[in-house]
């Protein structure tokens, strides 16, 4: 195997591939890191401050919202997260 091909095939293993996890309704996830503010899945939503949901709190994915927001329902509620916050736990 040459130099290049162990190479590729080393970052092929250790890539973070994550983000490229698609979300279905009912999976479980964790909160990765906290946003400046959570904002709530209502029909009329209002802004949360950023000690409602702690980090590591697991959460089940309710739906999509437009773009890369995500419906989540915690323990305290059910907020608006976009991706980049959250972590699909695997079992």
């Amino acid at each position: 195997m040459s130099a290049i091909l162990k190479e590729k095939v080393f970052w092929e293993k250790t890539l973070d591939t994550s983000a490229d996890i698609e979300f279905k309704t009912g999976d479980r996830v964790r909160l990765a890191t906290v946003p400046p503010y959570f904002k709530t899945a209502e029909p009329v939503p209002m802004l949360r401050p950023p000690n409602v949901v702690q980090m590591g709190e697991e959460g089940v994915i309710l739906g999509r919202a437009p773009g890369e927001v995500w419906s989540v329902r915690f323990a305290r509620g059910a907020y608006l997260l976009d991706r980049q916050y959250l972590e699909m736990i695997v079992d």
